[in-house]
């Protein structure tokens, strides 16, 4: 396996499915492949294109002085999200969502505190304030902003969770949470443990 941080990604590796961010998922670290795959970035937005030069493999070092439990980097400017396993065996990167404005921002250290699959949300008391027409519960399901799976995190109402409006990944669209798309956070999921580090820089 490379290891991360030494290769920048390419355009064309970036971009794949004919709808890209605007509806299918991808995984920057994986080769295009199929019919359907965009050769150009000309079918992307261009707050979307602005972001590719900056979606490149990390590595851990520079951000955690070990691996224990795994780690996570979330990187607010380039709205992408790296995972590194204990073992160094796997890494991933995924773009993300990330909070609308620098005050919705938190940065720093965490640490997954709780792993929900199928979450229920309740809005916070400051998104209430700036929203009263929002509901007080959403349960699980296709109209729940947490879309299926979420990574609660020592931060009181922080999380990395999924997203059904696969429209906010790559964007600043959220209210202080990283979204990822739903089959991204399901594998994420998968990886991460309770205790697992996290940063956002």
């Amino acid at each position: 396996m490379k290891k991360p941080g030494l290769t920048r990604f390419s355009r064309r590796a970036f971009v794949m499915g004919s709808s890209a961010f605007a509806a299918a998922p991808v995984l920057a670290q994986q080769a295009p492949t199929g019919p359907d795959t965009v050769e150009t970035e000309e079918a992307l937005s261009p707050s979307v294109r602005r972001n590719i030069s900056s979606f490149r493999a990390l590595d851990w070092r520079p951000y955690f002085t070990n691996l224990r439990n795994g780690a996570i980097l979330v990187d607010v400017d380039s709205r992408a999200l790296h995972f590194w396993s204990e073992d160094e065996s796997i890494y991933k990167l995924y773009p993300s969502s990330v909070p609308l404005t620098e005050d919705l921002t938190r940065r720093g250290r965490t640490r997954v505190v709780r792993k929900v699959e199928g979450p229920s949300w309740r809005p916070t008391p400051a998104m209430k304030r700036r929203n009263p027409e929002w509901p007080d519960y959403v349960p699980p399901g296709p109209e729940n902003p947490l879309g299926t799976h979420a990574l609660y995190l020592s931060w009181t109402y922080y999380r990395i969770h999924g997203t059904h409006d696969t429209r906010k990944i790559g964007r600043r669209s959220s209210n202080g949470c990283i979204g990822l798309y739903n089959e991204h956070i399901q594998e994420l999921f998968k990886l991460t443990k309770v205790g697992t580090q996290v940063l956002l820089i």
